[in-house]
């Protein structure tokens, strides 16, 4: 029995539902009159058993929904069928089913309640979406339904509209939920699903319904405006005092409150419109954030004040917002088509309010603190710029064609308030009205411009003042000069850069910026000749007397197109006036960093700098003196470069054209100037650099014509234009690697620069020998220039000097072999090239032990070359010149060695000479000019009588030796003068004793006075001993000894304080001899020298 109830009950359940569903279908599919009609005979004939008609279908859904509400069971299938219907017939007339039939159900008021409470709780219950899509548009509905019975009949949704509100409005915590859910990114923009439109829409919807009773029964008609912008205003300024009874006053109350209750979803609401919109509507977005500001706003003035005692202050809040709400929440509507047929009522009274409050009110504020019509003017901008900004661009075009100059002149008013907001909202409108309407036909368009000639004069006399509205004219302004194609309004702002009010000149120089910002964002681009006339007048603003415009103008120039600033900056850059100057500078940095990797804008830079140098209006005190002619200062580029560097990232963009620019062009010396200030950079890509010169190098042919005979090696040529010309493009590319530091050549593996001498290197070659015919890398091709029969001596000797920087490793197993073989065959230019190569490695390397049997094979050529005879000036005479200044750079080498200075300051090196030993070339010479050959000195005894043996080397070798000591002492440096002197001094002072040759005695005294004379305090250990020296040769020597003598009496006495004490004593002996041979001597040049020096002894 059991089984069969529960069967029968299942079956009972099946039936019912079946029947329920049927109901639902026949009275939702009915026409909207024929329900009507149907609800009215409801109750006539209660008895019937068939469901056949709309009568019976009624009867059987009130027992049914009567049932459930008393048995609390689910009301799903009446509400879902009918959620599903909104959404099938949404937007189609006659279409009002749902309305019509909850509208009777609401009759009851239990019933309404718990249909309503099925209804709330169905939107958390259910998660499909498109119920939810379609519980939105049910909501929606009902909220807005405006139902005519055919027949007299209560209006359930009327009658229960409050108990309604603050059922649904539970459920606008799930709403917001499901409209921020809703939102998903496309092309960085934030936009709505349908859902979420649904949503938002319901929400607004049901916020607007909490604001119901103070909405106008009717919209007011144009004859009625100004009582409609009354009513307006006073909902504005809180002072409506709608006239209800008790009863719908508390009611107002509560829903007032329960509106307060739900500011911060209405905040979120809000949020979200604006990101919805700010890409597709930004008019209608920019409203949007200014209803958002101002709920922000109320919610921090009014929403902290929970006790009673400020309870009036919040009431105020809370009716501010529900005054003011109800005609914002009708604007916000996504979807609502019906705003656009009486859209002409709202925007006049719209224009009106702001109209009246503009003439009738102040902005002066209010003993409580308000200000007067601002909040009112502020609501009305709100409205004006949500209803223009939802409208697409034909009805927005067709607003404009009827409304254009009126709200151009209403706008127009409000730039001259002090309120930024109400400045933004007009600017906002303004811009967007005058400014971006889309004139179609021609008709159009011409009212379109006629409008914008019309305010533009208005829109400049309001750039005489510093203040919110000139921020928003100068925005105004440039907006119109980038749109009017015949160039007048920009004419006019270009004039007022030239005014005498500095605060014009500072509006113009503002509108220029903006225009160029809205030229740089579109595709359409201002005329050439509009860009010149910008140019050329902001140029002139560089000397304007205020700071601020001359700063201002600096950082607009890197913006417009370099090629028309660039002569015209580089020439004020070079103004005598400071001032211009200073601006010039301050403009060029930021137009080289905002182009910081565009090698046109440096090349550019480079030809206006060789332009002015070409000129002949540069100012002397621009030129450079010890260059002569119209050279540029280019020290102050210096600075321009190092500010520009830093900006650089990728110099692989700039270094490859940059070195082919000065390829092209290598008699230009500003662009050497450039490259060396850029070196570093240059090296941290050598590779490159080295990559140009070389395919450079390769293409180049020296015409053999320019050289008369090729022993002669000079220049015939007639045509010398052709000769400097190719002079110059031989020497660019040695140039360019002269800049580079020396840190790139330390690159062994590099086969650009070093190619087949690395070859050499790893097969250990003894002799050195390469072929420099192969240009495979850059170091035979400076060997073949520093080396080849024909060759510029200018090039020869840069190629030279490039060659001494090559790794030790690289460059002295071919040297040495290089000048071996020219010693053997007397090639002269070839040797000098050789020595110029070693001489260069000494100085800007130093000595390195591990090359000593290298340096020892140049050290035997040069003695070769040496032991030529010569004449005074002939050409081996200058090879053996070098040789001795190649000698004297491996002894200062040698002699500025770390290891040398430690040791110089022991003692027992001072006294026994045994430093000599550490330098090995420095023995050798000195070895030389004793013996006349080479062998180990020993320390020498300095009271020693005995005299040495001397070879038979040739006199004038012995004298070079001596010649290579003097220039050693003139090319030490301060860090090697006392271990020179330590190494030096002993043995040329025994030399002195025992040498025989008068001529070599007189050498050795003369390179004792060099190092007195050069070497400075260091020879104070040695100072008495170079006295008795002084004294002796004047005693006993020739005349060269005693003239020799003599100059280094006077080096000494003209010494520091310290050797003057240590040689005092000798001082008196040495004024008796030189009062003697002042008179006696025969050799008047000696006796004169002698009196100078004895005057020198006696005056005080």
């Amino acid at each position: 029995m059991e089984e069969e109830e529960i069967m029968w009950k299942l079956d009972s359940n099946s039936v019912e539902s079946a029947t329920i569903g049927r109901v639902m279908s026949t009275l939702l599919s009915s026409r909207p009159r024929k329900l009507q009609e149907a609800i009215f005979r409801f109750g006539s004939n209660p008895h019937q058993t068939s469901v056949s008609s709309s009568d019976e279908s009624l009867w059987f859904l009130n027992k049914y929904v009567t049932d459930a509400v008393e048995k609390k069971d689910s009301l799903d299938q009446i509400l879902v069928p009918m959620i599903e219907s909104s959404l099938k017939y949404r937007g189609r007339k006659h279409s009002n089913q749902p309305m019509i039939i909850l509208n009777w159900l609401f009759q009851e008021k239990l019933l309404c309640k718990a249909l309503v409470t099925s209804l709330a709780t169905m939107i958390s219950r259910k998660e499909d979406r498109y119920i939810a899509l379609g519980w939105c548009t049910l909501v929606r509905e009902l909220l807005e339904v405006e139902i005519t019975m055919t027949q007299p009949t209560k209006n359930g949704v009327s009658e229960n509209y409050y108990a309604l509100l603050e059922i649904l409005c539970a459920c606008i915590p799930r709403l917001t939920v499901i409209m921020c859910d809703g939102s998903g990114l496309q092309d960085g923009s934030e936009l709505p699903t349908r859902l979420s439109v649904a949503a938002a829409d319901c929400f607004l919807a049901l916020t607007e319904a909490l604001t119901r009773k103070t909405l106008l029964s009717k919209v007011p008609s144009r004859n009625n405006a100004s009582n409609s912008v009354v009513a307006l205003s006073r909902i504005a300024e809180n002072k409506v005092e709608p006239v209800t009874t008790s009863s719908e006053a508390s009611n107002n109350v509560e829903l007032d409150w329960l509106l307060w209750d739900h500011l911060d979803e209405l905040i979120v609401l809000v949020q979200k419109l604006v990101a919805w919109n700010r890409k597709s509507r930004p008019l209608y977005a920019k409203g949007l954030e200014q209803v958002l500001k101002w709920l922000e706003e109320i919610k921090s003035h009014y929403g902290n004040f929970p006790d009673e005692t400020d309870k009036k202050i919040l009431k105020t809040g809370v009716l501010l917002l529900s005054s003011c709400w109800k005609h914002y929440s009708r604007l916000l509507h996504l979807e609502d088509h019906k705003i656009s047929q009486h859209y002409k009522d709202l925007l006049e009274q719209y224009l009106s309010g702001i109209q009246f409050y503009t003439e009738n009110c102040t902005e002066k504020r209010t003993e409580n603190g308000d200000t007067t019509g601002i909040e009112t003017r502020k609501f009305f901008l709100n409205c004006l710029s949500l209803l223009l900004g939802r409208f697409d661009q034909q009805q927005f075009d067709r607003i404009m064609l009827e409304y254009g100059i009126e709200i151009s002149n209403a706008l127009l008013s409000q730039f001259h308030s002090a309120d930024e907001d109400v400045i933004e909202g007009s600017f906002s409108i303004f811009k967007a009205a005058v400014f971006k309407a889309n004139y179609s036909s021609s008709q159009s368009r011409s009212t379109g411009t006629s409008m914008m000639d019309s305010v533009v004069p208005s829109l400049l006399d309001l750039l005489n003042e510093r203040n919110v509205t000139s921020k928003a004219v100068v925005m105004l302004v440039a907006e119109y000069c980038f749109i009017n194609t015949d160039g007048h309004c920009l004419q006019e702002i270009l004039k007022l850069l030239d005014s005498p009010n500095a605060l014009q000149r500072t509006n113009a120089v503002d509108v220029v910026r903006e225009l160029i910002r809205i030229s740089s964002d579109s595709v359409h681009v201002l005329s050439n000749s509009m860009w010149q006339d910008v140019a050329k007048r902001l140029l002139e603003r560089l000397a304007d007397e205020e700071p601020e415009i001359r700063s201002n103008t600096s950082n607009l120039l890197p913006m417009i197109d370099p090629s028309l600033i660039f002569p015209s900056l580089v020439h004020l850059f070079y103004s005598s006036d400071e001032r211009v100057c200073l601006s010039a500078s301050d403009a060029l940095i930021a137009v080289l960093k905002y182009h910081s990797e565009k090698h046109e804008v440096i090349f550019m830079l480079l030809d206006s700098l060789s332009n002015l140098t070409q000129s002949l209006d540069i100012p002397d005190s621009s030129r450079d003196k010890g260059q002569g002619g119209s050279m540029l200062d280019f020290d102050k580029v210096r600075m321009l470069i190092a500010e520009w560097s830093k900006s650089v990232k990728d110099w692989k963009l700039l270094i490859e054209p940059l070195i082919d620019k000065m390829l092209a062009e290598p008699s230009n010396a500003n662009i050497v100037k450039f490259l060396s200030h850029i070196s570093e950079h240059l090296a941290d890509n050598a590779d490159i650099v080295f990559s140009r010169v070389l395919l450079h190098m390769k293409g180049q042919e020296l015409d053999k014509s320019f050289f008369a005979r090729p022993d002669s090696r000079t220049c015939t040529s007639n045509d010398s234009d052709a000769f400097t010309r190719s002079l110059f493009d031989r020497l660019c590319p040695l140039l360019i690697i002269r800049l580079l530091p020396l840190r790139v050549f330390n690159h062994l593996q590099s086969r650009v620069l070093y190619g087949q001498c690395n070859e050499v290197l790893l097969h250990a070659s003894k002799n050195g020998d390469i072929d420099m015919n192969r240009h495979d890398c850059v170091a035979t091709l400076l060997m073949n220039r520093a080396f080849g029969k024909f060759e510029f001596e200018d090039v020869r000797k840069l190629a030279a000097e490039l060659c001494g920087r090559f790794h030790p490793k690289v460059l002295f197993p071919i040297i040495s072999s290089q000048l071996e073989h020219a010693a053997e065959s007397q090639d002269i230019l070839k040797i000098k090239a050789c020595l110029f190569c070693i001489c260069t490695s000494l100085v800007v390397r130093g000595w390195d032990p591990k090359f000593c049997n290298v340096l020892l094979k140049v050290r035997n050529s040069i003695e070769k070359v040496l032991l030529w005879r010569s004449l005074e000036g002939d050409e081996v005479s200058k090879a053996q010149h070098g040789c001795i200044d190649c000698l004297a750079l491996m002894i200062c080498a040698e002699v500025q060695t770390p290891e040398s200075i430690r040791n110089s300051s022991t003692s027992e090196n001072i006294v026994a000479g045994k430093m000599c030993s550490r330098s090995p070339t420095l023995n050798y010479v000195i070895s030389q000019l004793m013996h006349g050959k080479h062998e180990f000195m020993s320390p020498p005894k300095l009271n020693s009588k005995t005299y040495i043996s001397e070879s038979s080397f040739p006199l004038p070798f012995r004298i070079c030796m001596a010649n290579t000591l003097i220039s050693a002492c003139q090319k030490i440096s301060d860090i090697g003068r006392e271990p020179f002197a330590q190494m030096t001094l002993p043995h040329l002072v025994h030399s002195i004793e025992v040498v025989r040759d008068q001529e070599i005695r007189a050498a050795c005294i003369q390179v004792v006075f060099s190092v007195v004379y050069h070497v400075k305090s260091a020879v104070l250990p040695f100072a008495p001993d170079i006295l008795e020296v002084a004294l002796k040769s004047l005693r006993e020597g020739s005349e060269k000894e005693k003239m020799a003598g003599a100059k280094l009496m006077a080096s000494l006495m003209a010494s520091e304080d310290p050797i003057l004490e240590c040689i005092s004593e000798g001082l008196l002996e040495a004024r008796s001899l030189l009062s003697v041979m002042s008179s006696t001597d025969p050799s008047p040049d000696l006796r004169q020298l002698c009196k100078k020096l004895l005057v020198c002894l006696t005056s005080p």
